[in-house]
């Protein structure tokens, strides 16, 4: 995703090059042959170009808000997935009973933190069609790796670990059943999450709707020269040529914005979403593995909470 608050000029005219150059090449022969050659006669009225280039303005909005409707709901579905991704760890770091502070213990939650990590990495290079095992080898052990790499949906396969561990750690009385209930749920929304992104993916935008609009705007340019003839002559191309380019640029942003993952500059920061979640979730395990660090080497216990009478207990 683009991050400068100024983009080049060269980057925003490269999109629209060639379709810019055939303007160009079109209104100069146009010129040339009416001037030189051909004496055209046909005179068109500058209304029907006007209406023409109103109904091109009606599509254009439309197809621009429907991509843009498309890139915020991704948008906001990452925004879910960074949510979601600390109250998963946040449960896991505080419901997992481990009154001995065993290494164990610390151990599932550092692996747990690492998976879900992992999640987020591999769902976002899924979506771009990207190796999704590449950025996630340092984050699971080689048993993990393996089984993930037998799936064909890698995001799929480590919530299916995350479940996995989940059961086991119920069956050892980590988690009471509430608790691992309440996991499990959480594990739901990250499923909806992704199955929303790829919904978002594999759901293309109509391309006869594309085509008719680019048909209407090649008619409106062939159209244009015709109505200004008699009114600018020469200088009807720098301005065809503008108000050409202003109509391409607006189709092609709604061409990228109606896809979100395609690993463009205005896609869905998903790569940079993903970073800020190993940040966030990783400080999370650190304070943890303090805590845990402090009570081994002192050989500590928690003082167990004292009773004033006053509390109140919820069944």
């Amino acid at each position: 995703m683009l991050l400068k608050k100024r983009i080049p000029m060269r980057y925003v005219l490269g999109k629209i090059k060639v379709e810019l150059g055939l303007v160009v090449a079109y209104t100069i022969l146009f010129e040339v042959f009416h001037h030189y050659f051909i004496n055209i006669s046909v005179d068109i009225p500058i209304a029907i170009p006007t209406m023409v280039g109103t109904i091109i303005s009606l599509l254009l909005a439309f197809k621009s808000n429907q991509a843009y409707d498309r890139w915020w709901e991704a948008r906001i579905i990452w925004g879910s997935i960074v949510n979601e991704s600390r109250t998963l760890i946040r449960q896991v770091l505080t419901f997992y009973k481990d009154p001995d502070f065993s290494v164990e213990a610390n151990d599932f939650k550092e692996n747990f933190t690492k998976r879900q990590i992992a999640w987020c990495y591999s769902l976002g290079q899924a979506l771009r069609n990207k190796d999704a095992i590449k950025p996630i080898k340092n984050l699971i052990n080689e048993e993990e790796l393996s089984f993930v790499k037998n799936h064909q949906n890698v995001p799929n396969a480590i919530l299916l670990l995350h479940a996995r561990d989940l059961r086991n750690a119920r069956k050892d009385k980590r988690f009471n059943t509430y608790q691992q209930v309440e996991i499990d749920n959480t594990l739901t929304r990250l499923c909806d999450a992704m199955g929303k992104c790829e919904r978002i993916k594999n759901t293309i935008f109509p391309t006869t709707y594309s085509m008719y609009i680019r048909m209407t705007l090649c008619l409106f340019i062939i159209l244009l020269p015709f109505g200004l003839i008699d009114l600018l002559s020469w200088f009807a191309i720098p301005l065809i040529t503008i108000i050409a380019g202003t109509f391409f640029l607006i189709e092609k942003m709604a061409i990228h914005l109606q896809d979100p993952f395609e690993n463009r500059p205005t896609d869905t920061p998903v790569t940079a979403i993903s970073q800020a979640i190993e940040k966030n979730l990783m400080q999370m395990l650190n304070e943890f593995q303090v805590e845990f660090d402090i009570i081994k080497e002192f050989d500590l216990k928690p003082e167990p909470a004292k009773l004033t009478g006053n509390e109140y207990f919820v069944l």
